[in-house]
């Protein structure tokens, strides 16, 4: 079983998944194909990804029972541990506050 999900990417690249997938929920794609198709599908969507992101994962014989790359920015970072594949989390980008004066009727109070 294979599973691709992207965000943000052209529609040709959406058309192409759905060549070889069927695509069950808006840019999520599932299927049944040999190790070789799958190789070849991820290097088109790494070809056509653009600004998008891209998550792509499989059934494999190993302890987890599953497998999977990414592609693109994205806040979830792929993290091995002692041969179990983990998710970790960036923090939200946030505003600079240095760049944002407080509004006008604000009361200081960082001396206290």
């Amino acid at each position: 079983m294979l599973v691709i999900v992207v965000e943000n990417v052209p529609p040709r690249l959406r058309g192409r998944l759905a060549v070889w997938l069927l695509e069950i929920r808006a840019g999520v794609y599932v299927g049944k194909v040999s190790r070789r198709i799958r190789e070849m599908i991820w290097h088109q969507v790494g070809m056509g990804i653009d600004d998008g992101n891209a998550v792509m994962a499989w059934n494999t014989n190993d302890e987890s029972g599953f497998d999977f790359l990414t592609l693109g920015k994205n806040r979830r970072i792929p993290l091995e541990l002692d041969g179990v594949k983990l998710v970790s989390f960036l923090p939200e980008e946030k505003e600079d506050e240095s760049s944002n004066p407080p509004p006008k009727n604000s009361v200081d109070l960082s001396g206290f």
